[in-house]
């Protein structure tokens, strides 16, 4: 399977998810997260859909950077709360959840059907410009990084109201765990990583990449 066509199932299984009577029950209720509700949850999911045709259509102005040196300059991935970007997002994930559950799904579902019209068509080598850095990275790139986001944060809603989550492909899975193992490593260094995937007994209290 293709990084796009991965990207696609993930993004159709999340969808369908999305729209499970449990997330609308709780829409007001705390999440698994520190600070943010079920619906800024969802809502924060649903925007790795609905933020993906604008950035297609996005002029590129910025370097293009490898996805190892993406990761690095991300200040989310440091764990502060109480950050300028954390921040931003629990904002921004409020004010998408103010619309109400039916219509963040159906945002998410027009977005879908938009992408799977245009993604099978893109080439995965090209340069996205991100939403969110002055840098770009490819499509192939910038779609991993959406899948990391669609399966931690399906998990993390799964956890918040109690249901299985989503049944994302395995191939999404594999994706994830890959690009948490680097960034575990270059957290936490490799022998760290290598200890606590093999020896029990030699393993670190945490290897945790975000």
């Amino acid at each position: 399977m293709t990084v796009i066509e991965i990207y696609l199932e993930t993004a159709t299984a999340t969808h369908d998810f999305l729209g499970h009577p449990a997330v609308a029950e709780r829409w007001d209720a705390p999440s698994a997260l520190a600070r943010l509700r079920v619906g800024p949850l969802a809502a924060h999911l649903a925007g790795q859909l609905v933020q993906v045709p604008p950035v297609l259509d996005a002029p590129v102005t910025g370097e293009r950077v490898t996805l190892a040196e993406h990761f690095a300059r991300s200040t989310w991935t440091d764990g502060d709360l109480d950050s300028e970007v954390n921040t931003y997002i629990r904002r921004v994930s409020e004010d998408a959840a103010a619309m109400g559950h039916a219509a963040v799904t159906a945002a998410a579902g027009e977005a879908l059907e938009r992408l799977r019209r245009r993604l099978p068509s893109e080439e995965p080598g090209r340069a996205v410009q991100l939403p969110f850095g002055p840098w770009s990275l490819t499509l192939a790139d910038y779609l991993t990084t959406r899948l990391l986001e669609l399966t931690v944060h399906g998990d993390d809603l799964a956890v918040s109201v109690d249901v299985d989550p989503p049944a994302v492909p395995a191939a999404a899975l594999d994706s994830t765990i890959g690009v948490l193992c680097r960034l575990a490593a270059v957290r936490h260094g490799p022998t760290a990583v290598l200890r606590a995937l093999s020896r029990a007994e030699r393993a670190p209290r945490t290897i945790a990449a975000l």
